[in-house]
């Protein structure tokens, strides 16, 4: 096996076509308005690609991201040999067997378990969609940073994702009280990951998350084929929630923050 340095987008889209249920966020990294500020490696063998390990840049804290799917041993093998290449600081989406490969060299803050979900029953959708839903601009940022202030101060959003179009939310008394958007969106590659989904605590258990993503969906779908998400494994609240919506579970990762030693 040997370990490259990937910059073919249709080399790379074969692999992870293998089972893009689990591979959202990096095939939407495929797309040219994320592709600059990512890099590739992979491990091959006999000219074939066997694994995949995708660090994006694009983001104040570069993030990794590999899945073994089912091959640890190959996985580990990679991030060892990609391991010099690494930031000396990284936010990382790993399969948890192969995080201690970096043990040896940097300290590992753990931030828990998680899903990755994919929507597999678009029916269930039109159950919960809300007609005053409100398509949300850069005009709404002061807005929407406060709410996220207030209710999900652990987002992970990023302003320039206003730009997609598919940020939407549920507004009470001129306040915004309900939000949610994409992590990843790619007409291109027909792929979306949904996210930065929350609602004020004075308005929760009214299902406005629930309209506010089904929405979301339903108009991604007019452009995308598959949707996913991110979700923490011990919130059942959020992973019945998403059930409802359609979702399952498509595999499983663990989220680290990474620093060298």
């Amino acid at each position: 096996m040997r370990t490259v340095n990937l910059h073919s987008k249709e080399e790379i889209e074969h692999f992870l076509r293998k089972n893009q249920a689990l591979r959202v966020y990096e095939l939407g990294d495929l797309d040219d308005f994320f592709w600059e500020d990512t890099e590739w490696y992979g491990l091959k063998e006999d000219g074939e690609l066997q694994q995949v390990l995708l660090l994006y840049c694009g983001s104040d804290l570069p993030v990794l991201i590999g899945q073994a799917n089912g091959n640890v041993a190959q996985l580990s093998e990679l991030l060892e040999a990609t391991r010099p290449r690494l930031p000396s600081r990284f936010y990382s989406h790993l399969s948890p067997e192969v995080v201690t490969v970096l043990q040896e060299d940097y300290q590992i803050e753990y931030h828990g378990a998680y899903y990755k979900m994919s929507l597999q029953n678009q029916a269930l959708l039109g159950k919960y969609d809300k007609a005053h839903l409100v398509k949300l601009s850069w005009q709404n940022l002061e807005e929407i940073e406060q709410l996220y202030i207030e209710s999900y101060p652990q987002n992970g959003f990023d302003p320039r994702m206003l730009d997609t179009g598919f940020y939407y939310g549920i507004w009470n008394n001129n306040k915004l009280v309900s939000i949610g958007g994409v992590h990843v969106y790619s007409p291109q590659y027909k792929v979306a990951a949904i996210g930065n989904i929350t609602t004020h605590p004075e308005y929760r258990g009214r299902g406005f998350s629930l309209g506010v993503c089904s929405h979301i969906c339903r108009e991604l779908l007019k452009t995308v084929d598959t949707i996913g998400l991110n979700v923490k494994a011990d919130n059942p609240a959020a992973l019945a929630a998403y059930r409802k919506l359609g979702f399952e579970i498509a595999g499983e990762y663990a989220e680290y923050t990474l620093e060298l030693k």
